[in-house]
């Protein structure tokens, strides 16, 4: 693992979906994302961090929003999609993608928070073509350990769970 240097430009790219249902799957609990904010930072220039939230119409959603941007994310949110049959699908996978690639070139690593195996394919491109230290931060049990591999670093969530989770 190589060090962090004061000087790296980071980017953090919250897929918080991924996160919401880690943690409450893995331990009814609730993702600390301002812990998680400052561990991926670390003392480092912090350049962007975008949080990807899908829009629900759940009461307290707003505010869960507005303690993100407290915090110091931008929040970009998206309606969740229902189908016809009955099926839900909110995902911010090609606009987080989408994000990291246009803003590789402003830095030196990019932090993705989740544990989505669907992010290798990105991973490998922000390394190989953009040239960029990746990142990926998650719950260790319910992460891809072809993520995980493909990353320069992983911070295991479950190592310290009474940091960056929320209890009820």
């Amino acid at each position: 693992m190589a060090a962090h240097f004061k000087a790296q430009r980071v980017g953090i790219f919250v897929d918080v979906q991924n996160m919401y249902y880690s943690a409450k799957n893995l331990y009814n609990a609730k993702v600390n994302f301002a812990q998680i904010l400052k561990a991926a930072v670390g003392d480092r220039n912090l350049i962007r961090a975008i949080a990807y939230v899908i829009k629900a119409d759940v009461k307290e959603e707003q505010n869960f929003f507005d303690a993100l941007e407290k915090i110091g994310f931008e929040v970009r949110a998206k309606d969740l999609q229902v189908f016809a049959g009955g099926a839900k699908k909110g995902d911010w996978d090609i606009g987080l993608a989408m994000d990291t690639i246009e803003l590789a070139p402003k830095l030196d690593t990019i932090v993705i928070v989740s544990g989505d195996g669907d992010y290798v394919p990105l991973v490998h491109h922000l390394r190989h073509a953009l040239g960029c230290r990746i990142e990926a931060i998650a719950f260790g049990k319910s992460s891809s350990s072809l993520l995980v591999e493909e990353c320069d670093s992983f911070i295991d969530l479950d190592l310290d769970k009474r940091r960056y989770l929320i209890y009820r």
